[in-house]
């Protein structure tokens, strides 16, 4: 493999840009020209959601896990559908906003389906009770896809399914973080998912900026959580 074109510092620079404050377009826009050297950069960052997460979802689907449709939702260039491909799964259809990173994705051969969708923005263009498995990783965070995604990762989901999301916990993320636990508290209080399990994992990913680096380390920490959604779900058709 060869070396990354970009050290930390650059990178730190990228992601300062993808998170900044900008209209969707000039956010869309952005993704798009990063597409290409996106996996390089955030190799650099030694960025690990995508296979944990893919542990998580397959530590509750034991079985018959090339038969499980799974939603890719934020799917940008495949990373988590390749880490789920190694683990036994087959069947991935991807949402993203970016035309650009859904072009790499699409080089990859993994997905039966990929559509473009503004997330948070417009439902889901998927029919609800489709899929076996949610799953979004690395995109819910301060300045990119809001929590009110919520109610269409769970309406998407088939009866008995689930969901497996994840989230930084930097400093500049906490309140997107407090806002996303309340969300996830008040749909299960509604009887429309129940909590798995969260995961706390220390060594996430190197933080974006030196300012959010801990004292005695260049790592932030994350988190993974994991929903199941009843066989009968009130409210949600």
């Amino acid at each position: 493999m060869a070396a990354p074109c970009r050290d930390l510092q650059q990178v730190r620079e990228v992601i300062a840009s993808a998170h900044k404050d900008c209209s969707p377009a000039q956010k869309l826009q952005f993704y798009d020209h990063w597409a290409q050297e996106y996996e390089e950069d955030v190799s650099v960052l030694e960025y690990k959601a995508p296979c944990l997460a893919a542990v998580a979802l397959a530590s509750v689907c034991v079985s018959d896990r090339e038969s499980q449709l799974v939603l890719d939702v934020a799917c940008g260039t495949g990373l988590t559908a390749q880490e789920l491909q190694r683990r036994g799964f087959s069947l991935f259809h991807g949402l993203d906003g970016s035309a650009g990173m859904l072009q790499v994705a699409h080089s990859k051969g993994l997905y039966q389906e990929l559509k473009q969708c503004m997330l948070g923005q417009e439902p889901l263009p998927s029919p609800s009770g489709r899929y076996d498995a949610v799953v979004i990783v690395g995109a819910l965070s301060e300045g990119q896809v809001p929590v009110s995604v919520m109610p269409e990762l769970i309406r998407v989901t088939k009866p008995g399914g689930f969901v497996c999301l994840t989230t930084r916990s930097n400093p500049s993320n906490l309140q997107y973080k407090a806002e996303l636990e309340r969300e996830l508290s008040a749909l299960q209080s509604k009887g429309l998912w129940d909590c798995v399990s969260v995961q706390e994992v220390e060594k996430w990913e190197k933080a974006s900026s030196e300012e959010e680096a801990a004292e005695e380390s260049d790592y932030i920490s994350g988190s993974i959580y994991l929903y199941h959604k009843p066989a009968a779900t009130p409210g949600v058709r």
